[in-house]
């Protein structure tokens, strides 16, 4: 269980194949195993040791799989900042992990002097940009030039391997500790389940700071595989890349999904042929339908799971989405557990409920994270006896798959009925009408909270909010149904690893209230 050895084995494998692509820079594995062993030995000059946490804020790039196995290397622990996040919301982190040392690229050049007033006076600060080079910075590539190759330290099992923070959209962030046992048993794990084939070709498209992507980091490292990085996300760019790389596998949050099959010119990529996972949010199956059609070439997984569980736990797979007939309620579902993960719902108490009866999920396994940094309260609240309270409500069918009705913070309670928000989006985006949605709970005087959808329709198209009503009285219990709604013609607010920021959205309706539901 060391995250390195994947390293060392893909050069022995095919050290001369090429590993990494990214705006014209290109590497084979001889040459990246050489790059992250110089990095790791001028982290080492600058004072950094084994144990000792490093930051990186940035864009998607070539440097940062080469900071993540550098730090790794070395022994030390990863701490990825999300993109999305405020100046505060970095120090916070910074400070609460007593990082030592920080790696920025040109998009966060500016963000180098506030935040390295957090660190240790003297840390050392990394530029991984071309052109910019901020004053009192090192330069990544420099220090790869200017340092000898250090050996591997050899961190492996329950070392710590990073603190991955949550995206802080329901409070303060906590900062979610894995191990090294965490991320390579996951990546078995995502091996055995997903199967990336022989010589896997995968897209970094989602953001790397984020577990989602990470998970597929070392099964593509370790059989020799080919990792093509997108800087920020643009669907037009994900197609363009899917086609000039031989791209055969990526992952690819709903919204993401949504913008891609959507996008004017998606039919001209439609002989494509590439694996797909989808997760980290609902996907609506109106998307996933049109994303069937739009793309025949592709296959379909559908990946449940949270940072807190390295992060995979159960997978739908491209042949349990079945479009027609009896099978076809399984689109609703987020799959079976994955190949060593032990899933079932329980009650409040803990206590396992039958077949069909909602409660929440709850996972056991060996990419159950460590904990909570500096949370032991909050560890002991979350893992019980080695199981993983998810805080998703779900129920599992007589065939183990698991149908997520909401997060059980987010449930919305109308009337004294249980609303699942996640149930009234499915709804919602069925309407031909509508692009994007979100569903929350406004504030009300006669049910305490109201169930209310915000909207965003297509381009030049035209729809009342009765009419996004009456369409779903007819696909789903009138209680449920959204009683009122707002348009938008911009985007919804997503946090960085691509979910709708629902707190966002509820702020100005809950402005003067107190919240005493939901």
């Amino acid at each position: 269980m060391h995250i390195t050895q994947v390293l060392r084995r893909a050069v022995q494998i095919a050290g001369d194949r090429e590993a990494t692509a990214m705006e014209g820079r290109r590497h084979t594995y001889r040459q990246l195993v050489d790059r992250v062993a110089r990095l790791a030995g001028a982290l080492r000059a600058q004072g950094i040791a084994t144990g000792d946490r490093v930051a990186i804020l940035a864009l998607n790039s070539d440097r940062y799989l080469e900071y993540y196995f550098a730090v790794w290397w070395l022994g030390a622990v990863v701490v990825p900042l999300n993109s999305r996040w405020a100046i505060p919301e970095h120090e916070f982190a910074l400070a609460d992990s007593g990082a030592k040392a920080l790696f920025v690229d040109a998009a966060f050049g500016d963000t180098l002097a506030p935040l390295s007033a957090t660190l240790p006076a003297g840390a050392p600060l990394v530029f991984m940009g071309d052109t910019g080079q901020p004053e009192g910075a090192l330069n990544h590539d420099r220090l790869i030039d200017d340092h000898a190759p250090v050996a591997d330290a050899d961190a492996g099992g329950d070392d710590l391997a990073g603190i991955f923070y949550t995206g802080g959209t329901t409070g303060r962030a906590k900062g979610v500790m894995l191990s090294h046992r965490n991320l390579v048993y996951n990546a078995i794990n995502a091996e055995a389940t997903f199967g990336y084939g022989a010589k896997p070709r995968y897209l970094h498209a989602a953001p790397m700071f984020h577990a989602a992507d990470l998970m597929n980091l070392m099964p593509v490292t370790v059989k020799g595989g080919h990792h093509t990085f997108l800087s920020a996300f643009d669907p037009a760019a994900v197609l363009q890349l899917l086609r000039d790389e031989a791209v055969n596998v990526t992952l690819l949050v709903p919204t993401m999904v949504n913008m891609v099959v959507n996008h004017p010119e998606a039919s001209a990529f439609g002989d494509l042929a590439c694996k797909v996972v989808y997760g980290a949010s609902p996907m609506p199956e109106a998307v996933l339908r049109k994303g069937i059609e739009t793309f025949p070439a592709w296959t379909f997984i559908q990946a449940y799971g949270m940072t807190e569980l390295s992060p995979l736990a159960a997978a739908l797979m491209w042949d349990e989405h079945v479009l027609e007939g009896d099978r076809a309620v399984q689109l609703a579902a987020c799959g079976r557990s994955a190949v060593g993960c032990d899933m079932r719902i329980v009650d409040s108490d803990g206590t396992p409920l039958p077949v069909g009866e909602i409660g929440e999920i709850a996972v056991r396994s060996d990419n159950v994270m460590r904990g909570y940094w500096n949370r032991p309260d909050l560890t002991a609240e979350t893992v019980k006896n080695g199981w993983m309270m998810t805080g998703d409500a779900a129920h599992m069918d007589a065939h183990g798959f698991i149908y997520i009705v909401d997060r059980v913070k987010d449930m919305i309670i109308s009337g004294g009925e249980n609303v699942y928000s996640a149930e009234v989006e499915q709804a919602v985006y069925s309407h031909p009408a509508v692009l994007e949605c979100a569903v929350i709970g406004v504030p009300d005087d006669k049910w305490g909270e109201r169930v209310h959808a915000v909207v965003r329709l297509h381009p030049g198209v035209q729809a009342e909010g009765e009419d996004i009503m009456r369409h779903c009285r007819g696909v789903i219990g009138a209680y449920k149904c959204p009683r009122s709604v707002s348009f938008t013609d911009q985007a919804l607010p997503l946090s960085g690893a691509g979910k709708i920021l629902k707190t966002e959205l509820r702020k100005p309706f809950w402005e003067g209230h107190k919240r005493a539901v939901g």
